[in-house]
């Protein structure tokens, strides 16, 4: 399978990967990459957007049947993962493929397609954490869960081929960085 035009966008809670993807349409023709989940839908969410919704039980047969390209269990205790399926659908789309994983995946996805491009979204710890806080939900117990996540995660930005700080105030700039990346990686 071909995944030239598949670009992985990841980066730890708080940096702005779904502003920076949503700015990214506007200028390329994006096709997301849509992860399935066990996570419970939220308001505003449907099937297909942001995510394929599916019970553990489902998920967890899945991954037996192997129907999983990469999946990982998040700090929230649920399941994420990206089919076969979805690679294949977005890989024949002909059209800019975006892929948004955690650093577990990428590590994943960098085995089996050494040549796909991921570029890191980053911030500084405390702008991340201020992002973070102004969330409807952003419980103590919350912010410390992702503060944890996003540490652990900084230890691997040595498995990104770009990394990208999306500086407080300048998300238009973020995008048009992230957007000439993936257009001189297209060639």
């Amino acid at each position: 399978m071909n995944t030239k035009n598949i670009f992985i966008i990841s980066g730890p809670s708080g940096v702005g990967e779904d502003s920076v993807i949503d700015g990214l349409e506007n200028r390329l023709p994006i096709e997301r990459v849509i992860t399935t989940t066990t996570r419970a839908m939220r308001p505003g969410d449907s099937e297909g957007h942001p995510y394929y919704f599916r019970a553990k039980e489902q998920f967890e047969q899945d991954i037996l049947d192997g129907k999983f390209f990469e999946w990982a269990k998040q700090y929230n205790d649920n399941l994420y993962g990206v089919t076969h399926e979805e690679i294949r659908r977005v890989a024949e789309s002909n059209r800019v493929g975006i892929w948004k994983i955690d650093y577990q995946g990428v590590i994943t996805a960098k085995k089996l397609f050494p040549g796909i491009v991921a570029i890191m979204l980053t911030a500084p710890l405390h702008i991340m954490e201020a992002r973070i806080r102004r969330r409807d939900n952003a419980t103590e117990a919350f912010i410390k869960d992702r503060m944890d996540y996003t540490r652990e995660w900084m230890k691997h930005t040595d498995i990104y081929d770009y990394i990208i700080e999306n500086e407080e105030g300048k998300l238009d700039q973020t995008i048009e960085k992230v957007a000439a990346r993936i257009e001189n990686s297209r060639g």
